[in-house]
């Protein structure tokens, strides 16, 4: 790893990194499903609303500012799955293949077990053949796939998701 990340809490002085690269995955790729791209202000609100629900918000910082994010959350709201959390991991063009985004996934493991949590679930679109490889080299399974649930750049997207007992 050429430039080492510092894996930490996401601050408000992080919110312009993540917009960034919230923006560009919304914008340029299917790993996001979005369309509209996000504001500062927007990243903001979301930040708070995860720490205020106790959830994590975990940033790769590197020298040069903010290479990756990532978080978990609910993954449904009914009592009966609150050991199941659904994780979302996002590195910025830039930091590809640098494994940060490895680094992120792990403390979002430890973090999850920690916790006492049982079931980490992952939503990948399935032509994001490299998230799918990189899941499954940290022990993630396809649990399931949901042919043609979203829609972006005029064409239908399957969605596959991808799990971890803990």
């Amino acid at each position: 790893m050429a430039d080492p990340a510092l894996i930490r809490a996401a601050r408000a002085d992080d919110d312009e990194g993540i917009l960034a690269i919230v923006n560009d995955a919304i914008l340029n790729t299917t790993a996001w499903y979005d369309h509209e791209p996000w504001t500062t202000a927007r990243v903001a609100e979301w930040r708070a609303a995860k720490f205020a629900e106790g959830w994590p918000i975990l940033v790769a910082d590197v020298a040069s500012g903010i290479a990756g994010f990532g978080s978990f959350g609910p993954f449904r709201a009914r009592q009966a799955y609150a050991g199941t959390v659904e994780h979302s991991v996002y590195v910025s063009n830039t930091y590809r293949g640098r494994g940060h985004g490895r680094q992120l996934l792990e403390a979002l493991i430890d973090l999850a077990r920690a916790r006492g949590l049982h079931t980490l679930v992952g939503g990948v679109d399935s032509e994001n053949t490299g998230s799918l490889a990189f899941h499954r080299a940290l022990g993630f399974e396809e649990a399931g796939r949901l042919r043609e649930v979203g829609r972006k750049f005029d064409r239908w997207l399957t969605l596959v998701f991808m799990q971890k007992q803990l």
